[in-house]
C-alpha cells in the first residue's frame, strides 16, 4: 500500500489512508512523507481506523469528498485462513461490505479492488486469462471470490458504479530507495520477506513447501512498484471510461519462477547463502498458477517493467538497510 501511496502523490493525487495497523506501522507513512518531500506530504492524510467499524468509515467520508477508493485492506495468508476462516470472513467480507455501503451513502462510486489470482483455484491450463471459470481452493481465496461477485452484483444493480478488480499474487521487491518494504509481524507468510529474514539472520532457514509439486512454477513474484503503477493505471481507467462496469484485470509478469530460482537470485544479489528446508505441501495451496497480462497491457497500457534481478536487488537494499523492518533491533 505505501508504495502505491508514493506513486499516487507523485502523480498529483490527494491521498487519505485508513489503516487499523493490524500488520503495519505508522513509521511506513512517515517514510512515505520523507520520500515525497514536504510539499507533496501536505496532500497525504493518515487515519487510524478499521473498515469493520462503520463509525470509522463515516468519520472519514463525512469529512472529505472522495473521487475513488483503492481497497487493499484484506488479510492474505492462505495457511492462516485455513486454520482461522472466521477471522478472514470478518475482516475481508464484512469490512468490504461496510466500505461499499459508506461509499454509496457519500456518492463515491469508483473502486479499484485488490483481488487475487487465487480466484482461479487450480486451473486446467495456464496462464490464466480473466474469463476463466473461477474457483477458490481456500478460505482466503473464497473471500476474494465472494467479494468479486458482490462487486459485480452492486454494479449490475447500480450501473453508475465503476469497479476494477485487480488479480495478482503477492508483490515482492521494495522501493528502490531502500526506505519502504514489506515488514510482516511474526513469521512471514510470503516468500520474499521469509528469504530476507533468513539473509539478515532473523530466521535460521527457509521452509520450501511442496517441493514435490509436478511443476517448477511459483506464482508469487511481481515487483511491488509494478503493482503500484498497475493500481494507478486502473484508477485512471475509472476516471476516463464511463461505461466500464465491473471488470477484472490480471497484473503480473506473465511467467512463473520457482522458489529455488528465487533463492538463487537472492543469493546472487545479497552475497548471502540461504539455508533451505524441504517441507510437505500446505493445505489450501495450488500448484502452478500464473496469469496472462495481455488484457492489462491492451486496456490499461500497463506492463511489468521489473524482472527477478531487480526484485532481489531492491529487496536486499531494503533488508540490509532495515534488518528489523521499520523498528530498530528489539
Amino acid at each position: 500500500m505505501s508504495h502505491t501511496v508514493v506513486q499516487l502523490l507523485k502523480e498529483g493525487f490527494r491521498v487519505s489512508v485508513i489503516d487499523n495497523l493490524d500488520n503495519s506501522v505508522t513509521e511506513a507513512v512517515d517514510r512515505v512523507r520523507e520520500l515525497v518531500g514536504p510539499q507533496l506530504s501536505e496532500k497525504l492524510q493518515f487515519n487510524k481506523g478499521d473498515i469493520r467499524n462503520k463509525d470509522d468509515l463515516e468519520k472519514l467520508f463525512s469529512g472529505t469528498k472522495f473521487d475513488a477508493v483503492i481497497h487493499f485492506a484484506g488479510l492474505k495468508a492462505v495457511g492462516e485462513s485455513v486454520a482461522n476462516p472466521r477471522r478472514y470472513f470478518d475482516n475481508n467480507l464484512i469490512g468490504t461490505i461496510n466500505l461499499y455501503e459508506v461509499m454509496a451513502k457519500y456518492n463515491c462510486k469508483k473502486m479499484v479492488f485488490s483481488s487475487s489470482a487465487t480466484v482461479y483455484g487450480q486451473p486446467d491450463k495456464i496462464p490464466c486469462v480473466e474469463d476463466f471459470q473461477l474457483m477458490a481452493m481456500n478460505p482466503y481465496g473464497r473471500t476474494k471470490l465472494f467479494l468479486e461477485e458482490i462487486s459485480r452484483d452492486i454494479q449490475k444493480a447500480e450501473p453508475e458504479w465503476r469497479i476494477i478488480l485487480l488479480r495478482y499474487f503477492n508483490p515482492v521487491g521494495a522501493h528502490e530507495s531502500g526506505k519502504l518494504g514489506e515488514d510482516p509481524k511474526g513469521i512471514p507468510n510470503n516468500l520474499m520477506p521469509y528469504i530476507q529474514q533468513v539473509a539478515v539472520g532473523r530466521l535460521p532457514e527457509l521452509n520450501v513447501y511442496g517441493h514435490d509439486y509436478p511443476t517448477k512454477d511459483d506464482p508469487r513474484l511481481h515487483h511491488v512498484m509494478d503493482l503500484a503503477d498497475g493500481h494507478i493505471a486502473a484508477l485512471r481507467k475509472l476516471f476516463t471510461t464511463e461505461k466500464i462496469g465491473c471488470v477484472a484485470y490480471n497484473l503480473g509478469t506473465g511467467r512463473g519462477t520457482s522458489v529455488l530460482e528465487m533463492v538463487a537470485a537472492f543469493e546472487k544479489a545479497s552475497g548471502k547463502k540461504i539455508p533451505i528446508k524441504l517441507c510437505p505441501r500446505r493445505p489450501g495451496d495450488a500448484t502452478a498458477v500464473y496469469a496472462s497480462t495481455d488484457k492489462a497491457a491492451k486496456e490499461l497500457n500497463w506492463r511489468a517493467k521489473y524482472g527477478i534481478e531487480e526484485m532481489c536487488r531492491d529487496q536486499w537494499k531494503w533488508a540490509s538497510n532495515n534488518p528489523w523492518g521499520y523498528k530498530s533491533k528489539p
